[in-house]
């Protein structure tokens, strides 16, 4: 076993301690915690697509559907109720049969929206040099 993964119970009372009610914590632990579930959120597989899409306009369910690949029905529910929450996003029912629903960004997420684009550009440019970079340590550290 690696020195990273030998001390499971440290992680388990790390991810604990931002469980309200668990386990008590300090200001500056519920402010990293805080922090974490934020970053988390935002930086989920799914969220950084859905949010760059509505900061362009409203957005409905079946084009957010269509435009991110590899994403199922379920998954964009959760992600979208999830950013809703979070005061990410709006959420627009128009009373129209069947029902239109839209989705916009908020002025919160119309800021984020410009470090969301220089991650995912970052991450285009730098992609071909990661992958570069994960063979050669899967070669080097093979067995």
């Amino acid at each position: 076993m690696s020195q990273r993964n030998s001390d499971v119970s440290a992680q388990v009372e790390a991810e604990l301690t931002c469980a309200p009610g668990k386990v008590p914590f300090t200001e500056g632990q519920a402010s990293a915690c805080t922090v974490r579930e934020v970053l988390d959120r935002v930086g989920g597989k799914w969220s950084i697509s859905i949010l760059v899409s509505a900061s362009h306009g409203p957005v409905r369910f079946t084009e957010l559907e269509r435009h991110i690949e590899g994403i199922s029905r379920r998954m964009l529910t959760l992600t979208l109720r999830n950013l809703e929450r979070d005061g990410l996003l709006h959420r627009t029912v128009h009373p129209t049969v069947p029902p239109k629903v839209e989705y916009t960004a908020t002025p919160m997420a119309l800021e984020l929206y410009e470090s969301l684009v220089a991650l995912t550009s970052w991450a285009e440019r730098h992609r071909r040099a990661i992958a570069e970079a994960r063979t050669r340590y899967d070669a080097e550290h093979a067995g």
